[in-house]
Order: C-alpha cells, then structure tokens, then sequence
C-alpha cells in the first residue's frame, strides 16, 4: 500500500527593498524639504527665511547626489541603472520618477546658480519650478509604496501625504540644526540667529503634530480592515517592529520633540529646541525604516 507524503519547505525569501532604500527616502526627503525652505526667501520672498536660501540650495544638492547612490547599490546588477531611461513602463511611478531625479537637480543647480548670482528675477522662477519638482520627487517615493497592493502597510492613499509630510519635518529639523552649527561654528560674530531657529521650531512642532495625525489615522484604518491590514498594524503596535515605530518614531521622534519644542521653559532655549530637531530627525530615519522594511515583512496575501 502506497503513502502519499506531503512535503511542506519554509523558504525565506531575501526582501526585494533593503535598507539602502529607507535611507533613499530619507535623504530625497531632506532634500525635498531643504529646497523648499530655502525657496520662502527667495520664491516667496519671506525676508527672516534668507539666511536659508543658499544653505538650503546647497543641501538640496548634495542631499540628492547621495540618495540615488543608495537606489544605486541596492539593485541586483548596478551598472543597469540607465536601463530606467530607454525601457519605459507608463504604469510605474519608477518610469517617472527616473526623469524627476533627473530635472530636480538640474533646476536645482540652475537656481543656485542665479541666487549666487545675484539675478533675483530668475532665482525666484526657477525657486518656484523647483517646488513641485521637489515635492513631485518625494511624492512618487510614496506612491511606489502605496501601488504596492499586496502589502497591507503601504497600499494606503495617504501613503505620499506621509512622506510629503514627514519631508518637511525632516527639512525643518536639519535646517534647525545647521542654523545653530553655522552661527556657532562659522559664523564671523559666533552668535546664532535664535529668532529664526525658534520660528522654525514652531514651524517644527506644527508639522510633527500634522505627522502623527497622518499616521493615527493610517494605523485607525488598518485596525478595521481585513486580516492582513490587521497583522500589519499589530506588526508595528506589538511586535517585532514595535520598539522601533514606538519607542524610535513616535516616543523619540515625535513626542519628546513635540513636549521640548511647546513647553514654555523649553521652546525658547536652544539646547532643547537643537536636541528636539536632531530627535525628529532620528524618528523620521525610523519611520522610513519601518515601512520598508517593516512592510515587507508581513506575507503576500
């Protein structure tokens, strides 16, 4: 008589986004948000923002020379990058987001160019081409996410709001921090423009607040539907990626930011307001960290 036997391999599979691709997002967000600030003195013509202006530029570009460096080394085969140039797909956001990589920097370096310069007139038009470049270039990083359908963490609408969002608190805390570095360090006087770092602390906690509603209501979704969403949720809540979504992005990267940048006796100094600044930043590191990698952890339905 002949038994049947059932083979059953557990077979792990090495997931397809690694961390170069967290610290991708992480550094075109910085970028997105550097360029943007910089543009509210010289787009928008903002007078306290103008010490931003070049250093914010200037950021913006080395910030984007390194992040394509990470996407770079994460493919399987990296001398096939131009290979996204000539092989077009209209359905992926990859396609679009190769020729955005592209013309960001270029206006980037343009716009620099004439701030330098000193020609206002064309600083200001190309500052105001580079903001849906920018915004457009940290907005697809979402959308590759969110199209994904068969990861219950990413396929989410307000995937690209959250990391628009989470950009610019990003943008603000390193802006924050290289305020007080250059006054400090660099400066001819040694003094630090405590006006303009305590304006973008508030800035900060204003973005940080609207960062944590983005990601109650994401997490308030997930809890209520189906069996994967829930896992997905429960995996950042309770489990392996909890202390680092609870303890590095929400408690460190938010809430003690957001207590030291509204407490009264905090807000106005700057050794809080500089140490809130570099904790959003280590929990906007995070945030990009659990969600690639995070989602990518919970099984294919």
């Amino acid at each position: 008589m002949e038994q049947e036997i059932n083979v059953v391999y557990n077979v792990f599979h090495e997931p397809p986004l690694g961390v170069p691709i967290a610290v991708y997002f992480y550094l075109t967000g910085l970028s997105a948000g550097s360029f943007i600030l910089s543009t509210l003195a010289y787009g928008f013509g903002v007078k306290k923002f103008k010490p931003l202006g070049k250093v914010g530029v200037i950021l913006a570009v080395l910030l984007l020379v390194l992040a394509p460096l990470n996407l770079i080394a994460d493919l399987g085969q990296p001398l096939r990058f131009w290979h996204l140039f000539p092989y077009l797909n209209a359905t992926s956001p990859i396609t679009y987001g190769s020729f955005l990589l592209t013309l960001y920097p270029i206006n980037c370096v343009i716009y620099a160019w004439f701030m330098f310069s000193g020609n206002d007139k064309l600083t200001k038009i190309f500052g105001l081409i580079g903001i849906p470049l920018a915004v457009s270039v940290h907005g697809y990083t979402g959308f590759i996410l969110a199209m994904s359908k068969a990861r219950a963490l990413w396929n989410t609408a307000l995937m690209p709001m959250l990391f628009l969002v989470s950009a610019m608190v990003s943008g603000l805390a390193l802006m924050i921090l290289v305020v007080v570095i250059q006054g400090r360090f660099f400066s001819m006087d040694k003094k630090i423009n405590k006006a303009l770092v305590f304006d973008l602390g508030k800035i900060l906690a204003y973005s940080i607040l609207v960062d944590m509603f983005l990601i109650f209501s994401d997490i308030a979704v997930l809890l209520t539907a189906d069996i994967e969403a829930k896992e997905a949720a429960m995996l950042i809540l309770t489990m392996n990626f909890s202390p680092i979504f609870l303890g590095g992005e929400i408690l460190a990267g938010a809430i003690i930011p957001l207590f030291l940048l509204l407490f009264p006796l905090t807000g106005k100094r700057l050794v809080p307001v500089s140490v809130a600044a570099a904790l959003a930043m280590v929990g906007i590191m995070a945030m990009r960290y659990v969600m690639v990698i995070g989602g990518q952890s919970v099984p294919l339905s």
